[in-house]
């Protein structure tokens, strides 16, 4: 969009529901020309405005090859998500962005990924997966590791079922507790570490989910000896407007808006081991 602190308005196009409170909104700039002018990277977010109610940020989880449709996953959890998620094919909703920082997929070329996320923490690295897979021969092997609590929990289904036939590439999948035909891990997405092999001299990863388990992720890639300036997350505040003036999502001397979200390891490891922060 031309100036991205304005609210568009953009058409739900289809829904998709996910799972249990979680719906994925496809949307479209009504404007044409905006539609022509929009450009995300992935890890960006936009906020997503439900008239009358409130906006809030949204990752991007659609192909950033096709701008012109922009999907995004909302977990209905409070009154402006709750909104969000009865919309309907035809309604409309106010969309401003891209914000944030995006996946260093320029300095990933060539290099092995390990995709490593928990519950809705995988929405941030769909579009990862999606340009990779546009761009399969710029890198080398895909691990993609993801952890639920339930298998109910599991999100994507079809789309972790097509990443499964892509070459190089191994998904591996954990929930907490086992549920009816269950064929992943039972435990949490760290145990999946054990499965695969790591080139510490040519992995990258990216993560996204609850900070927990980031951080002992984290353990286990530098105890496997991948650096910490090849470790990239994903973080969550309370954001509310996006560009760094309200300091809701204010992160040590960063704010997670407009540094973020997505941070290289080494850089916020301090912030990090402040509790509460």
């Amino acid at each position: 969009m031309a100036d991205p602190s304005i609210p568009a308005v953009a058409e739900v196009v289809e829904t998709r529901r996910e799972a249990e409170q979680i719906v994925t909104l496809r949307l479209r700039l009504r404007d044409a020309a905006g539609r022509r002018a929009y450009r995300f990277q992935p890890g960006q977010f936009n906020m997503v405005y439900s008239f009358g109610t409130g906006e809030v940020p949204i990752s991007i989880v659609s192909d950033p090859t096709d701008s012109a449709l922009l999907d995004h996953t909302v977990r209905a959890v409070g009154p402006v998500t709750e909104a969000l998620a009865r919309l309907n094919a035809g309604d409309a909703v106010g969309l401003r962005g891209p914000y944030g920082s995006c996946w260093p997929l320029e300095e990933a070329r060539g290099r092995d990924l390990i995709l490593v996320t928990g519950g809705l923490g995988c929405a941030p690295v769909v579009s990862v997966i999606n340009y990779v897979v546009q761009h399969r021969a710029d890198y080398g092997a895909v691990k993609i590791l993801h952890g639920v609590k339930t298998p109910r929990d599991l999100l994507y289904r079809q789309r972790f079922l097509d990443w499964m036939g892509i070459p190089n590439t191994e998904v591996l999948l954990a929930a907490s507790r086992s549920e009816g035909h269950w064929k992943g891990h039972v435990g949490v997405v760290t145990d999946l570490f054990g499965r695969i092999d790591i080139d510490r001299e040519k992995s990258l990863a990216m993560m996204c989910g609850p900070e927990g388990m980031m951080l002992s992720a984290v353990e286990e890639l530098r105890g496997r000896g991948v650096p910490a300036a090849r470790i990239y997350l994903s973080l969550e505040r309370n954001m509310k407007c996006a560009v760094g003036f309200c300091g809701r999502c204010q992160f040590g001397p960063a704010f997670i808006c407009k540094d973020g979200p997505v941070f290289r390891y080494d850089r916020i490891k301090p912030w990090l081991a402040i509790r509460e922060l």
